[in-house]
């Protein structure tokens, strides 16, 4: 394949992926079909319950999950694949033993999509260009669709360099699931894909570095968080003929979002706080017996995050207290805070200033928000490798998690060239 063709499989591997978006625990047709190419390259493979627990948090519903999979062999998905990743099993890890001396290098690379409406603004460039998400209500609006495109792009440079004998040590490819809300990487972790890695390698497009060029090498202060659903229960009656005879579950549920968002600060770092969604009630005229909140804590270390799920908890009881309800408080997912590791980054800084397009190399940035790339970069340096995720400069159509989010192809070009420039500059790729 000519570098021209390269490029453009590419974008058309990042535009078929926006356009088929999948949300978390649900990527059939983007793991079957990663599945499906690695598989072509030669590379070996484990997918599915080989590489993901079975304890994963948040993971939808029965019928969720079934739909996706229906959804996604109607979308094009690899059948044979497909079966294997189904119902909440959607990893695929994918090794080149060289069979020649040289460290276990690891790249991971995650493909969720989130839950939220995509822009159709004619200006915005998705709709203008005829790939906006096709899946309602489902959107690439953190840019893991540019990630996964990234990781088929170098996973065919890589076979091509080991059938031409100038690979050495071993490559293992990770192509992760559910990353939003960090449910993804623990569960890949805890089925021992991080296990005997020397070097981890992952990147973000547009955090941090919002002009195509620029690179961070290596961001710290990756946010731990705790991600988790609160239900209460309550009782109905008539709200006009027997009002005090009901226990009202959305009154619970109100007074319990003004007083999270109001959970006091801490002085030792940063924090965050957020109520995503509510829901609650059955009807206009009845107390309602039911609601449910969707929230998040974010902090600079355990320590602190471990403040605010105290916090949350007496949050809630006195929520509960006060409205005569019962509430439980149940985890949705989450990870610890991590930094890359110094002298990877400086690898990183080395190679992204020999890539075309590269205009500017930062050393490092805080990334200011959280990610589950934290639970492979933290197995890794505990078990003395060493771990970097860095920054990859991309416009942005809008902030990310909005509807109106989308990359520049041009990024994706210099995110390959990096990937594999740091493969050079730690001498496994000649």
């Amino acid at each position: 394949m000519s570098p021209a063709d390269a490029v453009r499989a590419m974008i058309a591997d990042r535009r078929d992926l926006h356009a088929h978006a999948e949300p978390g625990w649900c990527e059939v047709r983007t793991a079957s079909l990663v599945a499906r190419r690695l598989a072509g390259l030669g590379y070996a493979l484990r997918v599915g319950r080989e590489v993901v627990a079975a304890d994963r948090p948040g993971l939808p519903s029965a019928a969720e999950l079934t739909a996706a999979y229906d959804r996604a062999l109607a979308a094009g998905a690899d059948p044979e694949y497909a079966a294997l990743v189904r119902d909440g099993f959607t990893g695929v890890v994918a090794t080149l033993a060289t069979g020649r001396p040289g460290p276990v290098v690891a790249l991971r690379f995650d493909i969720d999509a989130n839950y939220g409406h995509e822009s159709a603004d004619p200006a915005h460039t998705a709709e203008r260009g005829g790939y906006r998400s096709r899946t309602d209500g489902v959107h690439h609006s953190c840019g893991h669709d540019a990630h996964t495109a990234i990781g088929l792009a170098v996973a065919r440079e890589l076979a091509d360099a080991v059938a031409a004998g100038r690979l050495s040590g071993e490559i293992r490819l990770i192509f992760q699931p559910a990353e939003e809300g960090l449910r993804g990487g623990p569960a890949m972790v805890a089925a021992g894909v991080a296990d005997g890695i020397d070097v981890l390698l992952g990147c973000h497009i547009g955090v941090q570095a919002r002009a195509t060029g620029e690179v961070v090498a290596g961001y710290r202060r990756i946010l731990a968080s705790h991600k988790f659903d609160v239900r209460f229960r309550g009782r109905n009656a008539h709200a006009g003929i027997s009002p005090h005879e009901g226990r009202n579950a959305v009154q619970a549920a109100a007074i319990a979002v003004q007083n999270l968002l109001a959970i006091s600060r801490h002085g030792d770092g940063e924090t965050r706080v957020n109520v995503g969604t509510i829901e609650g009630g059955e009807t206009r005229n009845s107390v309602p017996a039911h609601a449910l909140l969707r929230c998040e804590v974010r902090a600079d270390d355990n320590a602190i995050l471990g403040y605010l799920r105290d916090r949350v908890d007496g949050v809630v009881l006195g929520a509960a207290a006060v409205t005569g309800v019962e509430a439980s408080v149940e985890t949705a997912g989450g990870a610890a805070g991590a930094d890359s590791t110094p002298a990877l980054a400086a690898v990183v800084a080395r190679a992204a200033a020999g890539v075309d397009g590269v205009t500017r190399v930062r050393d490092t940035a805080d990334f200011k928000g959280s990610d589950d790339m934290s639970s492979f970069m933290n197995a890794v340096q505990a078990a003395g490798g060493q771990a970097v995720y860095f920054g990859l400069g991309s416009r942005l159509g809008d902030v990310h998690h909005a509807p109106g989010f989308d990359v520049d192809d041009d990024a994706l070009v210099i995110g390959r060239d990096v990937f594999l420039g740091c493969l050079r500059e730690l001498g496994v790729l000649g």
